[in-house]
């Protein structure tokens, strides 16, 4: 399996667009705007930043989706 560790993150505040990449071994719970300054944070029910505002989840979330198997981020 390859695991894609770029996710384009959209600021539901200012629609700024950024492309970051994602950490393999810790959750990312935050996240400060660089078109706003507003600090994201996860939506009711997503484990990180990435899965709630980015274009691809998060590796532990990429891992499960892949093989089947059910985990939370960091899980």
């Amino acid at each position: 399996m390859l695991m894609e560790l770029q996710s384009t993150l959209t600021c539901p505040k200012c629609g700024h667009v950024e492309t970051e990449t994602m950490p393999t071994d810790a959750c990312q719970f935050f996240y400060d705007c660089k078109g706003c300054a507003v600090v994201l944070r996860p939506n009711a029910g997503d484990c990180c930043v990435f899965c709630s505002f980015g274009t691809v989840p998060c590796p532990p979330i990429q891992e499960a989706r892949a093989t089947g198997s059910e985990t939370t981020c960091c899980g």
